[in-house]
């Protein structure tokens, strides 16, 4: 055994191994016979013996130094001793091979091979009293840091408490305390916050209702299921409202112990306290949390997200993705049209995630089957949106295939909003703006705030629009006339309701002031396009013939 190995982290009480690396045994040349897969059970206390019956002085977990002096000749005597030791719980026999043995009878080798009890030999004379000194101040010392501990597990949680914490950095603390993984689920088992430790993300919460419905519900913090899952029931108003799951972490040594089951206690109970003190719907802050994480793509990997997604109820594959925004018409609308459009897409048995993404903005994620027509599911939630906050403004992205897509959807759902002027007409049967909606007009809109589309219009129209602000003339609407007319000076007199010879003469001034040349189709389009810049500036209401054309 090496000399420098260190006994085990804070906390955590010494295992054989550890007590065995320690110099005062280390200096008899130990040798661990049988059970070396189990030096890694914790020594609760030491026994020295010499009695043939030690084990009705034992209570568990005692680390047993014998001379070999007692150990019965026979061999069922052996066994029979070895038996009870075992039969309490006892770390380990240890025998010295100096007095009565100078190599260990095979008898006890048997008998502890059999039953899973390592035995550890030492080939030099030790001083057991010094070995108890020491390991039993080595057990102290353990035990009042794990005091200190705990104590500082119950001060961290009660300040999460005061501060009114929600259930995101309450269990980022469990699983930084713990550096386990940590899961909050409701009642149907959809899991709402993971904090992934040593895991990730996708290790965590694949399938995730199957195997949290295989784990049985328990009163208080307990280990139960298959893979042995560390729960602990959170309430609401008295009854029970979910559950947060510890996951165990497959290493040796790394068994539940009882500072885990501290950390997850005190994580139900701010749990619990938090339901109290903010009502609001865990659920929704779920689905919030998890489109900003998709929209801004802050997953550590494409599983992960599909993990996450799933989840929460959501198909993770083999469906198609629709992004969805809803612009409302003021901060005081949002919380309830959030609610309604939740309400209403689980009435219809569409799967959604629904979230406000700004103090304005709702995001809805759509998961359709592949083959049913995405534009009539939107259509049937843009009419819910509306209800739910008339003047809303609804916009859409091309559908996703799968999940790593969705952040481009946003995205074009988003320069959609930005290029929908406030009152824009929609087709007929259609309340929701689309990509193919952003006609020049609309993309003019959209850049409305960019300094080089601004300067444009000025450097086109600017003198055009400094003299009827001077004269009061209206040669703007002259010139708007004769473009949308596609230069035919008989069709813009005729809508304009003025002589040829009128709409001749201010045409020369048009091209006098501005210096162009409205005979040149190429110019005409330079001013047609600054023309819409300007309106675009001026945010004016467009025409149902300026829509229709855009499109």
């Amino acid at each position: 055994m090496s000399e420098n190995r260190q006994p085990g982290p804070a906390g955590r009480s010494p295992t054989v191994a550890d007590v065995l690396a320690l110099p005062v045994l280390a200096g008899g040349d130990p040798r661990v016979v049988t059970g070396e897969e189990y030096v890694d059970r914790p020594v609760r206390w030491v026994h020295i013996t010499e009695l043939t019956d030690p084990a009705s002085f034992l209570k568990g977990g005692e680390l047993v130094l014998t001379t070999g002096m007692p150990l019965p000749d026979d061999p069922a005597g052996v066994r029979r001793y070895v038996d009870e030791l075992a039969a309490v719980g006892a770390a380990a026999l240890v025998i010295e091979l100096v007095r009565r043995y100078h190599r260990p009878p095979d008898a006890l080798v048997g008998a502890c091979r059999a039953r899973g009890l390592p035995l550890i030999t030492l080939a030099r004379d030790v001083n057991f009293l010094e070995v108890t000194q020491v390991v039993h101040t080595l057990i102290l010392g353990h035990q009042a840091e794990a005091m200190r501990r705990t104590q500082g597990v119950h001060e961290a949680f009660t300040a999460l408490t005061l501060r009114g914490a929600g259930p995101e950095e309450v269990l980022r603390a469990a699983a930084e305390m713990s550096g386990r993984t940590v899961v909050l689920e409701n009642l149907v088992h959809r899991a709402l916050v993971c904090e992934p430790s040593v895991s990730t993300a996708q290790a965590a919460l694949t399938e995730w209702e199957r195997r949290s419905r295989t784990t049985p519900a328990t009163d208080r913090a307990g280990v139960s299921g298959p893979e042995g899952w560390l729960t602990a029931p959170v309430e609401y108003q008295g009854e029970r409202w979910g559950r947060v799951v510890m996951l165990p972490v497959m290493l040796p040594g790394r068994a539940f112990g009882p500072e885990d089951v501290t950390v997850l206690e005190r994580t139900a109970m701010a749990l619990t306290i938090a339901r109290l003190t903010h009502p609001t719907s865990w659920e929704r802050t779920a689905h919030r949390n998890v489109l900003r994480d998709l929209l801004e793509q802050r997953h550590r990997s494409a599983a992960d997200a599909r993990a996450r997604v799933a989840a929460l109820g959501l198909p993770a594959e083999h469906a198609r993705f629709v992004a969805v925004l809803a612009d409302l018409p003021s901060q005081e609308d949002t919380g309830a049209a959030e609610i309604q459009l939740s309400e209403e897409l689980t009435a219809t048995g569409a799967q959604a995630l629904v979230g406000l993404l700004s103090p304005t903005r709702l995001g809805v994620l759509l998961a359709l089957r592949p083959s049913r027509p995405w534009r009539e599911a939107v259509e049937r939630l843009s009419r819910a949106a509306l209800g739910a906050a008339p003047g809303a403004t609804v916009s859409v992205g091309s559908p996703a295939r799968d999940l790593a897509d969705v952040a481009r959807s946003f995205r074009e759902a988003a320069r959609v909003a930005e290029a929908t002027e406030p009152g824009l007409a929609l087709p007929s049967g259609r309340s929701f703006h689309e990509r193919s909606d952003i006609g020049l007009r609309r993309l003019l809109f959209a850049l409305r705030d960019d300094v080089r589309v601004q300067d444009y219009a000025e450097r086109q129209l600017g003198p055009l629009l400094d003299h009827d602000a001077r004269h009061g003339t209206d040669l703007v609407t002259t010139l708007r006339g004769y473009l949308d007319a596609a230069g035919n000076k008989t069709l813009a007199a005729r809508s304009a309701g003025l002589s040829r010879e009128t709409v001749y003469q201010r045409l020369r001034t048009i091209e006098r002031l501005l210096g162009r040349d409205l005979e040149s189709g190429e110019q005409r389009t330079e001013l047609h396009v600054a023309l819409h810049a300007v309106d675009a500036l001026r945010a004016r209401p467009p025409t149902g013939r300026d829509s229709g054309r855009d499109r």
